[in-house]
């Protein structure tokens, strides 16, 4: 841990009163919230108190309290990944992304562990489904091949799911695809031989959110290697036009003519007496 960190874990361990001290120095409102201090109450905090700061109404409290509680999953497993699951649908994306830590804490002590809730969880919501992505495509835990081939199992099991909605007008498709959309690189990088059937496949896709899933994870630089060997997708040729020749073409009638019938000549008009 960084030096930020350890100093605030001195300053939270002289304190009773957490709650004012994480807001004067949340760093919010503003661009990005103080995960040092979030990674410093993770540490420090008991289970007590990181179930009381998940559920504030503070979102910085939130934050901290949510994903301090990836280092009490394993000991607290079924309530600790049942309030991860509905805190995952938090309507607070600070609060979302606080699952997503405690999934990734969760991973670094125990992958077969975090691959086995997650398989569950890819079978819920968009928002949900956005956690599992977000959990499991971090390089730091995807330390062996076959932790990597289930992760690669199951980006393919939501990206269908993806490819399947039929209403994608809300928030959760959006933070859903945009996670697919770096997701991939991640996994790929990590198990190139693995990842490129799926990716070879997706890339044929007509769907137009997978189409841009795709195209954003092959414009990451941790895909240049694989995006050189990967298959594109046949170009569409364009129909066949016929073609007539002139010679052959029956020209337009004149308006106010009509054609001679069949076998007839044409006479010539008689001039009229004067």
């Amino acid at each position: 841990m960084g030096e930020r960190t350890e100093t605030y874990r001195a300053e939270l361990r002289k304190l009773k009163d957490w709650e004012p001290y994480l807001k004067r120095h949340s760093g919010l409102p503003g661009p990005r919230a103080n995960l040092e201090l979030v990674a410093a109450v993770a540490e420090e905090a008991d289970a007590d108190r990181l179930w009381r700061l998940s559920a504030s109404q503070d979102e910085f409290l939130a934050l901290c309290g949510t994903a301090g509680l990836g280092r009490v999953a394993l000991m607290e497993p079924a309530t600790v990944m049942t309030w991860l699951r509905e805190l995952a649908a938090d309507p607070r994306w600070r609060v979302r992304e606080g699952v997503a830590m405690a999934l990734q804490r969760l991973g670094r002590e125990s992958m077969p562990r975090l691959l086995a809730e997650m398989k569950v969880w890819a079978k819920d919501g968009p928002y949900v489904q956005r956690a599992v992505v977000a959990a499991l495509c971090e390089p730091s835990i995807l330390t062996t091949n076959e932790d990597t081939v289930e992760v690669l199992a199951i980006l393919d099991q939501l990206t269908r799911s993806l490819a399947a909605m039929t209403d994608r007008r809300h928030d959760d498709v959006r933070v859903l695809r945009q996670a697919l959309g770096y997701g991939w690189s991640v996994a790929a990088a990590a198990a190139p031989q693995n990842a490129r059937p799926y990716l070879e496949k997706w890339m044929r896709s007509k769907d137009k959110d997978v189409a841009w899933v795709m195209k954003s994870n092959l414009s990451k630089a941790r895909m240049a290697d694989l995006r050189k060997s990967l298959k594109a997708p046949a170009p569409k040729r364009a129909p066949a036009r016929r073609s007539v020749s002139r010679a052959t073409s029956k020209p337009a009638a004149r308006r106010g003519t009509r054609s001679a019938p069949p076998g007839a000549t044409s006479r010539p008009r008689r001039r009229p007496k004067r």
